[in-house]
């Protein structure tokens, strides 16, 4: 990696999320005159990336709920931060085969870190930044930040000597920057642990007052019914013919399993059943006649005593749940059939469903 900027000053690129954390570990550097340019890696799991796609009128109308909170901290910073598109990528070598297993979810936090810091040195290299820098905090995350987690994600993501975690510098041992003098060690930080009264009394120090509030529950992948679901994908689905629009499919909804290649999925709301209606692309779905209910996108070919199944769902989700019998169509486009039906039971919907419903 490059030593310094054309200017003299060292220079830095970070994985800035938008979060408090990497918002000012970044801020620390800037603070000692180092160039510091930010990247977010978009893997296709972040809730509030989902919800922007959503595009519900509701989050339309406070903007705030689906900005990209990476671009809104690099102009709060003044930093410059690229967002980029690594989902297949992600998908591929990290989500389904993670060398370091997964938490207690699906979250595989350790292959997850190697794989962004990986990339990062990669982008450093070509830009002549000789730090790679991270907003994390030692003892913060069960799985990836106590010290050995730490010392393996820096030795495998290539960055040995390179990789800097400036709210915890004091807690690790100095980067080759540090013990040179382009980066001052003095002044970076001794955060440890969970508790975030170190943070909060920086980010009174910078005068950084728009941060989102911290909640560990951005990723999917560390949802437990959002794992329930993906589980269940890979029990009936071989994990090379999984795409990056099944697990579009897996955030909204109501999953049910009815066979092993069968699985129903219903909208929970309009802007649902609109997504999973331009999601069908050929295949089945599934609606009480009227149209005053959930759309249902099958998965799958149903026989007789799935399609009776299918269609009791749907009247389950319909505003004729109490009706004693309500006429469906199932099938697509140009080749419905329509059957009567009643509501599934209760006791039938918990058996069948995939995590929440």
């Amino acid at each position: 990696m490059g030593s310094e900027t054309r200017s003299g000053r060292p220079k830095a690129l970070g994985l800035i999320s938008g979060g408090l954390d990497s918002t000012l570990a970044a801020r620390i550097l800037t603070e000692q005159g180092i160039e510091v340019e930010g990247v977010h890696f978009s893997t296709g799991f972040c809730k509030v990336d989902h919800r922007r796609a959503l595009g519900r009128p509701e989050d339309l109308e406070r903007p705030a709920r689906v900005r990209n909170e990476a671009l809104r901290a690099g102009a709060d910073l003044a930093v410059p931060v690229d967002v980029v598109d690594v989902a297949e990528e992600y998908l591929r070598e990290v989500v389904l085969r993670p060398r370091h297993g997964y938490g207690s979810a699906m979250n595989p936090c350790i292959d997850c870190r190697i794989f962004m810091l990986r990339k990062a040195g990669e982008l450093a290299r070509e830009r002549g930044a000789e730090i790679v820098f991270t907003g994390e905090v030692v003892g913060q995350r069960p799985m990836s930040q106590h010290h050995a987690a730490l010392a393996l994600i820096e030795e495998e993501s290539g960055l040995r000597g390179s990789l800097l975690r400036p709210l915890s510098a004091a807690h690790l041992p100095p980067t080759e920057a540090e013990k040179a003098g382009r980066i001052d060690r003095s002044r970076l930080g001794a955060a440890h642990g969970r508790a975030r009264r170190v943070q909060l009394e920086l980010a009174r120090r910078f005068g950084i007052e728009e941060f989102p509030t911290p909640s560990g529950g951005c990723c999917f992948l560390a949802d437990r019914n959002f794992a329930a679901r993906l589980r269940d994908l890979l029990a009936h689905r071989e994990p090379r013919s999984i795409a990056r629009e099944d697990l579009v499919l897996l955030k909204v909804g109501r999953h049910f399993r009815l066979a092993h290649d069968l699985k129903a999925i219903f909208g929970r709301d309009e802007v649902e059943s609109r997504l999973l209606r331009r999601e069908a692309r050929g295949r089945s779905v599934c609606q009480v006649v009227d149209g005053r209910g959930s759309l249902g996108l099958v998965e799958g070919e149903p026989g007789p005593r799935e399609m009776r199944e299918l269609a009791a769902l749907a009247v389950r989700y319909s505003s004729h749940r109490a009706a004693a019998e309500v006429p469906v169509r199932i099938g697509r486009e140009g080749q419905e059939q329509r059957l009567s039906a009643s509501a599934v039971r209760e006791e039938r919907i918990r058996e069948l469903r995939i995590g929440w419903a």
